[in-house]
């Protein structure tokens, strides 16, 4: 090998790293990062419905109050289809669909209409009796209300609004004081 570099030669670690950059900078522009923050998500496992129901459920377990933003704001239905639509596990998958639609079965047994067409207050009784059997789920709706409301606590509390203005993660900070997690601020 030769160690006669000029300034213009490259390494290969070098021009893979050039190439990886060369890639990734046209979508770091401003227009593109805009256009990831808009609001609209297009979902990739869920159906339309499917995924307005997720994301109403999920700010239903995780609302927005004074403290911090809710799970809609911190765009959790949009997580969970991605982790869905990214899985192999195809029992998994069916799993959500089929949850999904014994939480519509429920709304129309409790209100005679589905989920989304329900008013709040039925919404509300509907969640609070999936919730009921949380320790010891026996029923579809029971067994489904875990696995939302575990979803929804994984991608809520894995997003920035989750981290930094719920739990109020300040970074990895020099600690002073008696014991560690003291918080001098």
């Amino acid at each position: 090998m030769n160690n006669d570099r000029t300034p213009w030669s490259l390494t290969r670690r070098e021009l893979l790293a050039a190439t990886a950059a060369a890639v990734v900078v046209p979508w770091l522009s401003s227009g593109s990062l805009s256009s990831l923050s808009s609001g609209v998500i297009s979902a990739r496992f869920f159906t339309p419905a499917e995924f307005a129901l997720v994301d109403e459920l999920s700010e239903m377990i995780i609302p927005t109050d004074a403290h911090s933003p809710g799970a809609r704001a911190a765009r959790v239905a949009g997580e969970i289809d991605r982790r869905l639509a990214d899985s192999l596990d195809t029992g998994r998958q069916a799993s959500w669909r089929a949850g999904l639609r014994s939480v519509d079965a429920l709304s129309r047994e409790v209100g005679g209409k589905s989920f989304l067409q329900s008013s709040p207050e039925t919404r509300l009784a509907v969640l609070t009796r999936m919730a009921a059997g949380e320790r010891e789920p026996k029923t579809p709706p029971e067994r489904f209300f875990v696995t939302v409301k575990g979803a929804t606590a994984g991608a809520y509390y894995s997003s920035k609004i989750g981290i930094h203005q719920d739990q109020e993660y300040k970074g990895n900070v020099y600690q002073q004081g008696e014991y560690a997690g003291f918080d001098a601020t």
